[in-house]
């Protein structure tokens, strides 16, 4: 980590309090928030920073982000890809394990580990894999990677054997470990690659079908009930999948999920003909997207993860059908959530900040909270600025967004990691 301790006050600033938005000054001593009460007041000495009209969140906490290093250094680094998020407010990300080499080994997660060590600005918490080079044969070793993980996962790429997954299930049950899916039944995927829908049937585009995702989803869910396993779920796109995991929380099968903002906020019906509209899962319908928010608002969705995955340029020139999979998240989130959502009033600015905060640190056991005596890991919003979203000034490599254009309200102005500015 390249922060050190700092004491200041955040003075005026509106924060999140027992669900409550309300005023609060935020002492900061020692990195630490040394206290939290509607007016502080400190010796002349201490740096005063003016929160008035701004809000102030705990730092968010990203459980999906594709950091791309080791092995793919010319899409992202590490240290650009923590840049971005802490850009975006993030003072937490995991990072997951589709890397050369893949960490399914304690020899291959150092590797990682060190470049985390070495380059982060906020803090990466690796996930290791659930197979040996994700590769869906031989289970790893998650005894010996438990402690250095923060889940296991195969992510982009679903477990195809169900067998597989009973048999990863019950090791992670054995061992008190967490198994988060990229959900997608392979056999049905039949080259397509956008959603199988009105936009792909009009413009003779190959479709991926809304049950590649869902009865996976399904097949896991029997298997979580049948194990006692702790599953997340990444990534979801489909009102089926909405539906599954709703219907096994009120079982209380032990099972959370996530979803993403271009889920929450773009369907099939926005789609152009250019790459950065092209990522794994697709673009569903309306109703998917509908069905999303509606399992956003009431719970059945955990927490929000961008599932930032840059790519080059070039890799992401060639069109829907020809480019690479995956697009960036990490500066866009916040604004893009907050214009899209809580403006018109689709979901509470308090329920974004749970979502974006509060459930992902939960579900990981991530810690950290806008507490007295917690770490001053603090996002600083201030939610009347107007701006368009411009790739062109991304702190990550990766400028494929489908929000380029877009005019939002609400930045991030400043990222504080221990009480110091990121």
């Amino acid at each position: 980590m390249k922060t050190s301790p700092r004491t200041l006050l955040l003075q005026g600033g509106t924060a999140l309090l027992q669900g409550k938005l309300q005023r609060a000054d935020i002492f900061i001593r020692d990195g630490r928030i040394a206290d939290i009460s509607p007016f502080i007041s400190v010796p002349n000495d201490i740096p005063v920073i003016k929160a008035e009209g701004k809000l102030i969140s705990f730092g968010f906490a990203d459980i999906h982000v594709h950091l791309r290093e080791p092995g793919a250094a010319y899409k992202e680094t590490i240290r650009t890809g923590t840049e971005a998020a802490a850009r975006g407010g993030y003072t937490t990300v995991c990072a997951m394990p589709n890397l050369d080499p893949v960490p399914d080994s304690m020899e291959h997660l150092q590797c990682e580990l060190e470049i985390i060590r070495r380059d982060a600005c906020i803090d990466v918490l690796p996930y290791a894999s659930i197979t040996m080079g994700r590769k869906g044969e031989r289970l790893v070793d998650m005894a010996a990677l438990k402690g250095s993980a923060v889940a296991f996962s195969d992510d982009g790429s679903g477990v195809q054997s169900g067998n597989m997954m009973e048999a990863a299930m019950r090791l992670a049950a054995r061992e008190d470990c967490i198994i988060a899916a990229h959900c997608e039944d392979e056999s049905l995927l039949r080259g397509g690659y956008i959603h199988d829908g009105r936009y792909c049937r009009a413009h003779a585009h190959r479709g991926i079908c809304s049950e590649s995702e869902w009865k996976q989803v399904e097949r896991d869910l029997g298997l979580c009930e049948k194990t006692g396993a702790r599953y997340h779920v990444c990534h979801i796109s489909t009102a089926e999948s909405v539906s599954l995991i709703r219907a096994a929380k009120a079982r209380s099968v032990p099972v959370t999920c996530e979803t993403a903002p271009h889920y929450l906020t773009l369907c099939e019906d926005d789609l152009r003909e250019e790459g950065r509209f092209k990522m794994n899962p697709p673009l569903r319908s309306a109703a998917d997207r509908e069905a999303l928010i509606e399992g956003l608002r009431d719970g059945t969705i955990d927490a929000i993860a961008t599932d930032h995955a840059p790519h080059s340029a070039e890799e992401k020139s060639k069109g829907l059908e020809g480019s690479a999979m995956g697009i960036t998240g990490l500066e866009t989130a916040f604004p893009v959530l907050y214009t899209q959502l809580v403006l018109p009033g689709r979901i509470s600015l308090e329920r974004l900040l749970e979502a974006l905060c509060e459930g992902p640190r939960r579900i990981f056991s991530l810690g950290g909270s806008l507490r007295k005596g917690e770490a001053a890991d603090l996002a600083v919003i201030d939610l009347d600025v107007r701006h368009t979203i411009d790739s062109n000034t991304f702190a990550s490599m990766g400028h494929a967004t489908p929000f380029d254009g877009m005019p939002v309200r609400g930045r991030i102005v400043m990222t504080l990691k221990n009480g110091k500015e990121v």
